[in-house]
């Protein structure tokens, strides 16, 4: 049997019963003992890998409980435009990454025009001259938002006559209507529609790397945005014993009527792969002006954000009963205040007319919250699956969108903490970098990338290290009905541990990002090593 000895070390087990201990005894894929080194020397028996920590922190697997897996593979072999800072460069880069590139569609992206010298968002003009017939399609970092070029838009038969589709906005030239090369949300769908999937192959590679990125920073779970067509890969994975992180999924709420004919219910599947959890938009992001608040937004007093089209045309409604009543779980993605009341709305009237069961419904994001509704939240059991670094990059323009007072219970994690509500904390890969500690520090810190703000944007929303990590494992076990098989090191639980180099609850908050994974260890294998 596969079996290791961790001695030594500081083991923050987050078990309420004995919070600290010095060693950890894996067997197989659990928990063996948790206790003192003495006694783990001696339990562990012959053949153990001895592992000396010398001090070092051991933690729970970090649990992200909002990934784009798949994508974020496909990303990493993409064009990476997040640190461009001025439109001169966006040119610059695309037009080297086309060069190299020649004949395939360009994606990618993760561009924020926010962080440049001069913000202000990009136009298909400036990429047409150095892609030439070279279809371009790339996404604003929060994937709510991308640039065509002219080449993209004539493949999918956009032009100035195209009406914008339900739930999405195709941004136009004033005076001549020609689409600018930006598409909002449901717009963007019709590029993607044209550009050519990807092949088994290309998929299997993209999961590869995403799973070897994930083992780098410690990430044992994930709870996924899946898309119906990644679901065969997973299982093939699992299958053929070739997944290093467990996936948690969420499906699109369309195909709820499928998973009902399957008699699916949350939580279903193995320890390495679920399902019954389903994915829902309603409203769009804050970057790209589409979060629907109640009140307009500054730099556009004429509008006030947009609601999807399966909330307008009561789609969600039905499909959200029809899961309910399945005892599927519901995550809704929820960014502006009057998509969160919208959405909690919608809770409690599933409520009051379904039967009653352990309903663990999760609002993504939830970013921009009135006060009073903090106590809907706990009242209804409604998990925040939230996502620290946003405040890193939001925290440098939000204010300009939505003013000062709107923003003091923007990404509030300590009020919701304090309310009793259940937090998650996640990274929204690709859209965030997936590294928990960058999370971590982001949620104890809450500095801002254009360091504006040392003492952290809103610092009354700052955490404390404890509570950071238990929404990075805990939390995030509970937020998918897992707290009994992971989230915390217990005997008998599944054997995904973390080792830090330093010590992150006796750094200076500000230090916190100095700590790197040396080890990461998943299902009782050692899957990373620094």
């Amino acid at each position: 049997m596969n079996a290791h000895c961790f001695v030594n070390g500081k083991v923050w087990t987050l078990d309420a019963r004995s919070p600290v201990a010095e060693a950890v005894v894996t067997k197989g894929k659990l928990i063996a003992f948790v206790g003192s080194s003495a006694e783990a020397e001696r339990r562990s028996g012959t053949g153990a890998r001895r592992i000396d920590l010398g001090g070092r922190l051991v933690l729970p697997g970090f649990i992200d409980g909002h990934t784009h897996l798949l994508q974020g593979g496909f990303h990493l072999q993409g064009i990476d435009l997040r640190d461009v800072k001025s439109s001169s460069e966006f040119t610059e880069k695309i037009g080297s990454y086309v060069t190299s590139h020649p004949g395939t569609w360009v994606t990618g992206g993760d561009w924020d025009e926010q962080a440049w010298k001069k913000p202000q968002l990009p136009r298909r003009q400036w990429i047409d001259t150095v892609t030439g017939a070279t279809p371009v399609f790339v996404q604003r970092l929060d994937g709510h938002m991308a640039l065509a070029n002219s080449a993209a838009l004539q493949r999918a038969g956009i032009s100035g006559r195209t009406p914008d589709p339900p739930g999405g906005v195709i941004e136009r030239e004033p005076g001549t209507g020609e689409p600018t090369g930006i598409l909002k949300d449901a717009a963007m769908n019709l590029v993607t529609e044209v550009i050519p999937p990807p092949t088994e192959e290309d998929m299997a590679r993209a999961l590869d790397i995403a799973m070897r990125h994930a083992s780098r920073f410690g990430v044992t779970t994930v709870h996924d945005i899946t898309l119906p067509e990644h679901l065969p890969l997973f299982q093939k994975f699992e299958e053929e014993r070739r997944l290093t992180v467990r996936i948690y999924t969420r499906l699109p709420i369309a195909g709820v009527d499928g998973l009902i004919a399957h008699n699916i219910h949350h939580a279903h599947g193995t320890d390495l792969l679920k399902l019954g959890s389903l994915k829902a938009f309603a409203d769009g992001s804050l970057g790209s002006g589409t979060a629907l608040f109640f009140e307009p937004y500054l730099d556009d007093p004429t509008h006030a954000g947009l609601a999807m089209d399966i909330v307008t045309d009561g789609r969600l409604r039905r499909w959200a009963f029809d899961a309910d009543r399945q005892k599927l779980q519901l995550s809704i993605h929820a960014i502006g205040d009057r998509a969160i009341d919208t959405i909690l709305s919608l809770f409690e009237d599933i409520v009051a007319q379904n039967p009653p069961w352990d309903r663990r419904h999760r609002i993504e994001h939830a970013q921009h919250v009135r006060r009073p509704d903090l106590e809907r939240f706990r009242r209804l059991g409604v998990i925040v699956s939230a996502q620290p670094y946003h405040c890193v990059d939001d925290g440098v323009w939000a204010e300009k969108r939505i003013g000062h007072e709107r923003a003091q219970t923007t990404y509030a994690f300590r009020s919701f903490m304090e309310a009793g509500v259940t937090v998650c904390f996640g990274s929204d890969w690709t859209v965030a970098p997936l590294d928990p500690i960058a999370g971590i520090h982001a949620a104890v810190t809450r500095r801002t990338a254009d360091g504006a703000h040392p003492g952290g944007w809103i610092p009354g929303e700052r955490v404390g290290v404890e509570d950071a990590v238990r929404a990075y494992t805990l939390n995030g076990a509970y937020a998918a009905y897992e707290e009994r098989t992971k989230g915390s090191i217990e005997v008998g639980k599944l054997a995904d541990l973390v080792v830090l180099s330093r010590d992150i609850f006796t750094l200076e908050p500000e230090r916190i990002r100095e700590a790197e994974v040396d080890m990461t260890m998943f299902d009782g294998r050692v899957v990373y090593e620094r």
